[in-house]
């Protein structure tokens, strides 16, 4: 009797650890790209603030799942792990461009639920230091009026996001025909401002990151942030390209992405995690020493953001021919 008794202790103790085990969160990132990046850094750090400030109770998984611009991550999630609780995907404006023109084949954004954004590093329009242009309007007439006369750098390729944030000013500005606009790409961003201070382009279309450098060596001036209003601190003096009357807002935002069938418990809790992390001064701290701006979006805001930002580069990339 007194060994059925232990056997029957020991059988539930050996039930009760594995539903402690099974019930416990296992955090998973995947980082659709190599090691070093955006994406990258989107979950290494995400994950050591949340562990650091006690909202998640283990270390988050990275996982490195590169290529197709995203495309293999998004195709794993979507087609093996659609139902995983634990798992969270770094995603930026880069996934919602290759969304919007159709780089990632049969897959769209409702297959996924968005989560949160972390922040942002937004969009800059500038020209050289000494240039008569002072003005976004004044760079803009310049285009609709003789498109020939001004070409604009930028360190995406052709139908990227440097080239895209540049067509949504233009579109803002009222020039309808946005193929106009003459944009050249440049390996990076700082190729394209060496380009721009010999003379070569009129104009350097990028994130504010990048420009800020060239800015503090009196060698570019911002003529527009691409905010829906001044950035603080060292980025208060950037006048925005709404305060000009143009409507141009390019966030190259970062956030996350979830399995199309997590539980919605489980997204609540996400959600929540994110929301926990961004109001944090660790996080706030975080972003001031990566060149991150505000972006405060969860759940349903997020996803209404991301269907707004695809649907507006899908429209701006079939005026160009990226799409049809």
């Amino acid at each position: 009797m007194i060994t059925k008794t232990r056997t029957l202790i020991a059988a539930l103790a050996l039930g009760a650890s594995a539903f402690a085990a099974s019930a416990q969160e296992n955090p998973e990132c995947i980082a659709p790209a190599n090691p070093g990046g955006g994406w990258d850094f989107t979950c290494r750090q995400v994950g050591k603030s949340m562990q650091d400030l006690g909202l998640i109770d283990k270390t988050m998984q990275v996982v490195n799942l590169a290529g197709g611009g995203g495309g293999v991550a998004f195709a794993e999630v979507v087609n093996k792990r659609g139902d995983d609780n634990d798992l969270i995907v770094a995603a930026s404006t880069a996934t919602a461009t290759r969304l919007a023109q159709g780089a990632y084949p049969g897959n769209t954004m409702d297959q996924v639920r968005w989560l949160a954004s972390i922040g942002a590093d937004y969009g800059v329009i500038a020209v050289a230091a000494d240039s008569d242009v002072n003005t976004l309007p004044e760079l803009l007439d310049q285009i609709k009026n003789d498109p020939t006369s001004v070409s604009v750098a930028g360190g995406s390729a052709v139908g990227g996001w440097d080239h895209l944030k540049v067509l949504i000013a233009a579109n803002a500005h009222g020039i309808d025909d946005v193929r106009s606009v003459k944009y050249i790409a440049f390996d990076g961003g700082g190729e394209a401002v060496t380009q721009l201070l010999a003379g070569s382009v009129q104009a350097f279309t990028g994130d504010i990151s990048e420009a800020k450098g060239f800015v503090d060596s009196g060698d570019i001036k911002v003529i527009a942030v691409l905010a829906p209003e001044r950035l603080d601190g060292e980025f208060a003096a950037f006048p925005t390209a709404r305060e000009q009357g143009i409507e141009a807002i390019g966030a190259n935002w970062r956030g996350f992405y979830a399995p199309g069938d997590m539980t919605d418990e489980a997204y609540d809790a996400w959600v929540s995690k994110i929301a926990d992390l961004y109001a944090s001064d660790a996080w706030k701290e975080v972003m001031a020493a990566n060149g991150m701006a505000p972006l405060d979006l969860q759940g349903a805001a997020f996803e209404e953001f991301v269907a707004a930002s695809v649907q507006q580069i899908q429209d701006i990339s079939r005026e160009i021919g990226i799409i049809k």
